[in-house]
């Protein structure tokens, strides 16, 4: 499974302006709005389904980075928007630490199949120090792009 299968080019943001874990989700939501990947009317519900996934225990995995995902009717095949925090943000992250690399995924409603492949080989992905690295120090969304297909080829 390829990211840039399901990870469009204009929802990647170099530089996330929020600094509040539920404003973070609200910026990527918009990120995926603006690249035409959900309806804007699905704004609130889309914004709801990511938060409530959150209240059963945050999304933030260590190392600097947050997978927030949920399945929903909004959306009728995988999709997924990817920013950076060069600051960081209190993600309420199992090591404690601030979150730089964040991976959103929205998968329809009755896809656990894809959804769950992607969450395994966007994990998988951020084990390596290397690629990890290469994202948080990518100066734009041009070189984001540059390391994710690069890392897309090995597959």
């Amino acid at each position: 499974m390829k990211i840039m299968d399901f990870l469009s080019k204009k929802s990647i943001l170099a530089e996330l302006r929020s600094s509040r874990k539920e404003d973070v989700i609200k910026e990527m939501v918009e990120l995926l709005i603006n690249a035409g990947e959900i309806e804007k009317s699905c704004r609130a519900k889309v914004f709801d389904a990511l938060m409530e996934r959150e209240s059963l225990g945050s999304t933030a995995i260590g190392q600097g980075i947050a997978i927030p995902h949920a399945k929903t009717d909004c959306v009728a095949k995988l999709v997924a928007a990817f920013a950076l925090s060069k600051k960081g943000v209190d993600f309420d992250s199992l090591d404690g630490e601030p979150v730089h690399i964040f991976f959103l995924l929205l998968a329809a409603q009755d896809s656990a199949g894809p959804h769950l492949k992607a969450l395994a080989r966007i994990s998988r992905l951020f084990k390596d120090k290397f690629f990890r690295d290469n994202l948080r120090n990518a100066a734009d969304e041009k070189q984001i792009i540059q390391v994710i297909a690069s890392e897309d080829e090995k597959v």
